[in-house]
C-alpha cells in the first residue's frame, strides 16, 4: 500500500508538470487547438483529491469480507462500460451530488439520484439559447437538420447548477441539471404524465367524491378547476342545478372546451325512437363500453344531462377501465402487453333515412406511453368491432384469452358504479378511460349531450395549474 509520503510526493511532481504544461499550451494555444487546464483549475482539482485522499487514509482498515460505508463522491460510472474511452468528472467538492462523463457518442450525467445519457445531437438540438429557442414564442429557432448527426463537444463543464457544452463552432449550451432531470428519458420513465385515482364502486362511494354547483362552475375559476381536479383523477365528475334544457347544457359544456360536432351534430338530444343507426336510441340495455371507437382519435369527453324520464329503470352504468386493466396488468402482465400491442378495426356502418355513414377506427384495446408503459387510452366496444384480420390466427387465440380476462374485470360487480341521472345533473366521463353502459328503462326519456375535444379539457386544467 502506497504511504502518505508517497502520494505527497507524487502529487507535488503532477502539481509541477501540470504548470509547465499549462504555461506551454498558452503559448501554442493556436497551433495545438487542444483544450488544456489553466494553472489555477489544476490547482482546484489536486486539492480536491488531497482531501479526498485524505478521507482514504484516515478509514480505518476494515476485515476482510465487511461491510464498509462508501463516500458519495465516488464514481457510480463502473456500472457501464463506455465505447470508447472516457473520463469521469464530478463537480466542486461542496456539490457531491452530480459526475459526468463523456463518452464516444454521447454525454451520462449523474444527478438527483439518476443516471442520465444524453447523444450530443440531442444536446446540440435542444440548445435554449436566444439563437436556437425563442423564449417568446417557446418554439425552437435552430434548424435540426443543420445538426450535425456526428457533432462532439469541444469542452463541457458543470457548476452547482449547470451544465455548459462548448461546440465545434465556438457556440455554448447552458442547460440546467434540473431542467435535464425532468426531460431526461430516464427522468420521464420515473414520472406520471397523468396522476389518476383508480377505483370500483366502493373506492369511490368511500372518496365522497362532491359534485360542483353550476353557478359556482361557470361563474367562478375555483369552481371549475375543483371540478377538473376530481375529473382528472377519477375520470368523471357532476354538475348539480343546470337548468334541464340542451342550450344550458351546451353553455356547461364551453366552458370548459370546444364541442366537438361529430357526424351526431355539435349536440345530440336523443330517445328511444331509432332515429339513427344505433343501439343508444332505443330502449335495451346497453352494456359497458367506451363511444366512438370507429372514430381513429375517439372523442376524449361525453357529456350526459337526463332532461326528462317518465318511466322506471335507465340508471347508467361506470367502470373505471383503467382500474379493471390494472389487474389485468397485475395477474397477467403478458396479456396486459397482447392487449397493448395487436391493432383491431372498429367500424359504425349506418344506412338510415338520410343518415349513411362508414367510419372506420384502428387501433389497440390498450394504448400505452411507450417510454414508461403508462395506461392513456382504452378502446372497449364489442358492438362496433370489426373483422379481426390484422393479426395471424395463432395471435388472434391468444388475443381473445386475453380480451376475455380484461372482460371478466370490467364485469366484476364490484367494478359497476350505478348512477342515477336526473334533470339538472349533468355527467361529465373521461371516454379514454371510464366505460359507460345503461340497464333498460319503461317510458319517454329525454337526453341530451355533447362531445368535448380532449385538448381543450386539458389546456384549460393546465391553465388552472393543474397536472394534465
Amino acid at each position: 500500500m502506497f504511504t502518505c509520503d508517497f502520494m505527497v510526493s507524487l502529487l507535488l511532481r503532477v502539481l509541477v508538470v501540470s504548470a509547465k504544461v499549462s504555461a506551454a499550451a498558452q503559448n501554442e494555444d493556436c497551433k495545438s487547438r487542444r483544450i488544456i487546464p489553466s494553472f489555477p483549475e489544476v490547482l482546484t482539482v489536486l486539492a480536491m483529491w488531497c482531501r479526498r485522499l485524505g478521507w482514504l487514509f484516515r478509514a480505518p482498515s476494515q476485515p476482510r469480507g465487511s461491510t464498509r460505508h462508501v463516500s458519495p463522491w465516488l464514481p457510480h460510472a463502473r456500472r457501464t462500460i463506455p465505447a470508447a474511452p472516457a473520463q469521469c468528472h464530478h463537480t466542486a467538492p461542496e456539490s457531491l451530488k452530480c459526475a459526468w462523463q463523456l463518452h464516444g457518442d454521447h454525454l451520462e450525467l449523474r444527478y438527483a439520484n439518476t443516471l442520465m445519457r444524453f447523444d450530443f445531437v440531442w444536446l446540440r438540438d435542444h440548445c435554449r439559447s436566444a439563437s436556437c429557442y425563442n423564449a417568446k414564442t417557446n418554439q425552437r429557432s435552430l434548424d435540426t437538420a443543420s445538426v450535425d448527426l456526428a457533432i462532439k463537444p469541444k469542452a463541457v463543464r458543470v457548476d452547482e447548477t449547470t451544465l455548459f457544452l462548448t461546440w465545434p463552432d465556438g457556440h455554448v449550451t447552458r442547460y440546467g441539471l434540473e431542467w435535464l432531470v425532468k426531460n431526461s428519458y430516464e427522468g420521464q420513465k420515473q414520472q406520471v404524465m397523468h396522476p389518476r385515482i383508480l377505483w370500483n364502486a366502493d373506492i369511490y362511494r368511500q372518496a365522497q367524491v362532491p359534485s360542483v354547483d353550476c353557478r359556482s362552475f361557470l361563474e367562478t375559476d375555483e369552481g371549475l378547476k375543483e371540478f377538473l381536479r376530481n375529473f382528472l383523477l377519477y375520470g368523471i365528475a357532476f354538475v348539480e342545478n343546470v337548468a334541464p334544457t340542451k342550450e344550458d347544457t351546451e353553455i356547461l359544456a364551453e366552458r370548459i372546451s370546444l364541442i366537438r360536432e361529430t357526424i351526431y351534430g355539435r349536440m345530440w338530444y336523443f330517445t328511444s325512437d331509432f332515429s339513427r343507426g344505433d343501439t343508444a336510441y332505443t330502449k335495451l340495455a346497453l352494456d359497458r363500453h367506451t363511444d366512438t371507437t370507429y372514430f381513429q382519435e375517439p372523442c376524449g369527453i361525453q357529456v350526459f344531462h337526463c332532461l326528462k324520464h317518465e318511466g322506471t329503470g335507465g340508471r347508467t352504468l361506470l367502470v373505471d377501465g383503467f382500474y379493471a386493466a390494472e389487474q389485468v396488468l397485475r395477474q397477467a402482465p403478458d396479456q396486459f402487453e397482447l392487449l397493448s400491442k395487436v391493432p383491431l378495426k372498429h367500424e359504425y356502418v349506418e344506412n338510415v333515412g338520410d343518415c349513411h355513414n362508414h367510419m372506420i377506427g384502428v387501433g389497440p384495446v390498450l394504448n400505452v406511453y411507450p417510454w414508461n408503459n403508462e395506461l392513456y387510452l382504452i378502446r372497449y366496444n364489442n358492438y362496433d368491432r370489426a373483422v379481426i384480420n390484422t393479426v395471424p390466427y395463432d395471435v388472434v387465440h391468444r388475443w381473445y384469452a386475453a380480451h376475455r380476462t380484461l372482460t371478466a374485470e370490467l364485469r366484476r360487480p364490484e367494478n359497476e358504479l350505478w348512477v342515477k341521472l336526473k334533470p339538472g345533473k349533468a355527467l361529465f366521463i373521461d371516454n379514454w378511460r371510464v366505460l359507460h353502459g345503461r340497464e333498460a328503462f319503461t317510458g319517454y326519456r329525454q337526453l341530451c349531450g355533447c362531445y368535448l375535444t380532449r385538448d381543450d379539457v386539458l389546456n384549460t386544467a393546465r391553465l388552472l395549474g393543474l397536472q394534465a
